[in-house]
């Protein structure tokens, strides 16, 4: 066996309206969860597989679970590839200073 670990990438956009909506989405993150995805921000789900057999028996477990609304994307790189990635992060936003002395509440 060839190991050649990917990096199946899961994006999803499920409706949240209904209680029906809602019960759907917390089924499917769970389902995903216990499949091994771990969140990378919010609806972005990736989970780490050994080789490419590997990433396609994840996708197809994750096609049995599908919610009946919204959509799902999903990606296969390998892990060489997703570890190009550069997290870009803007300036932490705050309504309070903070210095030696006190905490101020702007």
């Amino acid at each position: 066996m060839i190991i050649r670990f990917m990096r199946t990438i899961l994006f999803f956009d499920l409706p949240a309206v209904t209680k029906t909506d809602h019960r759907e989405y917390t089924h499917f993150v769970k389902s995903i969860r216990k499949c091994g995805f771990d969140m990378m921000q919010e609806s972005v789900y990736t989970k780490l597989s050994i080789n490419p057999a590997v990433a396609e028996k994840t996708i197809a477990e994750v096609k049995k679970m599908l919610p009946r609304d919204g959509m799902v994307s999903v990606l296969t790189l390998t892990e060489k590839e997703f570890s190009s990635i550069e997290h870009l992060l803007g300036e932490m936003k705050t309504d309070l200073i903070v210095n030696e002395e006190k905490v101020i509440k702007l």
